[in-house]
């Protein structure tokens, strides 16, 4: 499977997203009440670590150009990782993944906001059936923070994707994400602290099996999108949700309802719709976050990251 055609890329992103899956599923193996800072600070440190033997590939002649824009992403990212953290350990595991799939229609807004792309017509439907798609999965009468926490962890992956743009084209990816990692430790070392939680060896175990199917994720990611165009291939991205599905039922139990099959049609089909019109230009949120996910997985393969 080298991902040097359409059929064998599909296949490694929908492996991909199982691996993915087993991820989530370290995390929300976390016992309620589980400091959540630490495990994001002891994900990040794994991280860190495992870029470091990359150095060589770093532009040493700027090293710390952009950092601005560098830290805030490395803290829009830790924000990211505990709401994550919180929406799994809170909501069954597909519905979760379900609303993290909002990213791709958020990203379509932020570009329109921030870089005066224009939606398509399908893209416009994208959208509102796609919040209207969250709507209908979480229902006003079960939003708690565990719903708010997966909508806020879409909001920083979409975030995140957008301002890719902005950082230094001088730096390669590999040198993005140790600055990115690098920037995040401080912050999340000050919240393990306040947090105050005895260290748990069960933390640890969580963060290292999360972080090691992240990387088979990565590796596949990468595989798929760099023979291959984005647009021809992303809507394998979506299998994820039927992992979920599948995992959540068989190991926790959890039995979708209609209002989650509805919910998710509506936020996935139209961004399927979308990715099978690759033979035409693609909108400009999927084009942005494919660019974007080509741009990232690169180097995020070697490490143990969202997006997540």
């Amino acid at each position: 499977m080298s991902g040097k055609t359409v059929n064998s890329a599909i296949l490694l992103l929908v492996i991909g997203n199982a691996l993915a899956l087993v991820s989530d599923v370290f995390i929300k193996l976390l016992e309620p009440g589980a400091p959540v800072f630490q495990f994001a600070f002891l994900r990040g440190v794994l991280t860190f670590a495992m870029l470091i033997p990359f150095w060589s590939q770093f532009n040493r002649q700027h090293l710390f150009e952009g950092l601005g824009i560098h830290a805030l992403r490395a803290h829009i990212h830790l924000a990211g990782i505990v709401c994550m953290v919180i929406a799994l350990v809170s909501l069954p595991l597909a519905t979760a993944n379900a609303v993290f799939y909002g990213a791709p229609i958020m990203v379509m807004l932020l570009a329109v906001v921030l870089f005066r792309e224009k939606l398509t017509p399908l893209s416009v439907v994208a959208v509102i059936s796609g919040f209207a798609g969250i709507v209908v999965i979480l229902r006003p009468v079960e939003f708690g923070w565990g719903a708010i926490a997966a909508v806020a962890a879409a909001a920083t992956l979409a975030l995140n994707a957008v301002l890719v743009r902005k950082l230094p084209k001088s730096q390669p990816t590999v040198h993005k994400l140790f600055l990115n990692y690098l920037l995040v430790l401080p912050a999340g070392l000050a919240l393990t602290v306040i947090e105050g939680a005895a260290w748990d060896p069960a933390i640890l175990i969580s963060a290292i099996g999360s972080a090691v199917f992240i990387l088979g994720y990565n590796i596949t990611v990468l595989l798929a999108y760099q023979q291959v165009d984005a647009n021809q291939v992303t809507s394998a991205e979506y299998t994820g949700l039927i992992w979920a599905v599948l995992i959540g039922w068989i190991g926790f139990g959890e039995i979708p309802d209609l209002w989650f099959a509805l919910g998710s049609t509506m936020i996935v089909v139209p961004l399927v719709l979308i990715g099978l019109r690759h033979r035409n230009p693609p909108s400009a949120g999927v084009r942005l976050f494919a660019r974007t996910k080509q741009m990232t997985s690169a180097a995020e393969h070697k490490s143990a990251g969202q997006t997540t």
